[in-house]
């Protein structure tokens, strides 16, 4: 691991309030699923057990789970006799270089390191005895602050990635740093998609205009009510979201707002809590939810860790109508309760039977949510 960091003011302060947040936060509470609270008709179950720092997630065409970490481990976790309890685990590497992002694409897994992207091919066949990876391509930024990248195939066929910003806030030097990036998915004709992307750690692709939407993390030591999160939607290439200028919709930051005014960026669809550390978002297509949530957008919130009280920890949900997002609210939490963090939800996933997977990485979980009439 490659840690380019200079320890200054500005580092120095950030250590002091992850030490105090987890003074805040003292020993996690045992997990307790009776503590998780729902919309009537929906229950929680445990999916698979003991996936150590449990991140993203992907599913191959066989029903296999893939799990990525920032430890070094990728997994995969299968149901073999049908029960939706995972049944057997693999671990298909253990020394890789923070490989949080996993996606799938003709057989193959992709895995994103924070310098590179590899390619396990074949994978499902070869679970028991992994092949050798495949380099991708290997000439990404390796800044460790921010480095774990989120990957994902779009409907054009393209591989996107996420590329976060060495800092809490800052004008990067090389124009990759803040952006969500595209590629062939044998790693040639790389190109920036989007700009002035924080840190953006989950995104998808809308069932029917196939638009991509992610979510972003709002910048840390601006007090415990701002800057929101956010969450944006890029319809085409080439838009810039803000950072390091603004944060939302309209709060220029204190040291680089005065260079470009919130009037030329893209404004974010739906203003997410503060500091919730917005991760994982997908859109329900599953068809066994109750209609109302058909084609919404569901957020692992990660938890907050130098807020005081601390807040996510949780599932959200943003409904939309006509495309454009009109609530925000809560569907799943519980895993903080009086400042104690049970779990910190990372991903969601959705299964073809249309319940939702939810991994955690502080619990080393992964969930099943399903509703029943």
């Amino acid at each position: 691991m490659r840690l380019r960091t200079k320890i200054g003011g500005a580092v120095l302060a950030s250590l002091i309030g992850l030490l105090a947040a987890i003074v805040y936060l003292r020993i996690p509470a045992g997990l307790d699923l009776d503590d998780i609270r729902l919309p009537p008709g929906f229950q929680i179950a445990i999916y698979a057990r003991d996936v150590d720092g449990a991140r993203s997630l992907a599913l191959g065409d066989s029903g296999t789970v893939f799990v990525g970490t920032r430890s070094g481990a990728v997994y995969a976790v299968r149901d073999i006799d049908g029960d939706f309890r995972a049944d057997e685990m693999f671990l298909l590497a253990s020394d890789l270089d923070m490989p949080n992002g996993v996606a799938l694409q003709n057989g193959a897994l992709y895995v994103a390191e924070i310098h590179r992207i590899i390619r396990f091919d074949d994978i499902e066949e070869r679970l028991a005895d992994p092949p050798t990876p495949v380099v991708v391509r290997d000439d990404f930024p390796t800044d460790w602050w921010h480095g774990w990248r989120y990957i994902g195939f779009a409907p054009d066929g393209k591989l996107y990635m996420s590329v976060g910003v060495p800092c809490n806030v800052c004008r990067p030097d090389d124009e990759h740093l803040g952006t969500i990036m595209r590629m062939n998915p044998d790693g040639s004709e790389l190109e920036i998609f989007a700009r002035g992307v924080r840190n953006s750690v989950g995104f998808a692709w809308h069932p029917e205009t196939g638009h991509l939407w992610f979510t972003d993390n709002g910048r840390d030591w601006m007090g415990n009510n701002e800057p929101p999160d956010e969450l944006n939607h890029a319809p085409v290439p080439g838009l810039h979201f803000g950072f390091p200028h603004c944060h939302g919709a309209s709060t220029p930051d204190p040291e680089f707002g005065a260079d470009r005014a919130c009037e030329e960026f893209t404004r974010p669809v739906q203003a997410l809590d503060p500091h919730v550390a917005s991760l994982g978002m997908r859109f329900y297509t599953g068809g066994s939810f109750p209609a109302e949530y058909e084609g919404q957008i569901f957020i692992a919130e990660h938890g907050s860790w130098n807020r005081m009280p601390p807040i996510g920890y949780r599932i959200t949900r943003v409904r939309l109508e006509g495309g454009a997002a009109v609530e925000y609210q809560v569907f799943a939490d519980g895993w903080l309760r009086a400042g104690r963090a049970s779990g910190r939800p990372v991903d969601v996933l959705f299964l073809p039977d249309g319940s939702m997977l939810v991994s955690d990485d502080q619990a080393g979980l992964i969930y099943r949510i399903t509703y029943a009439d």
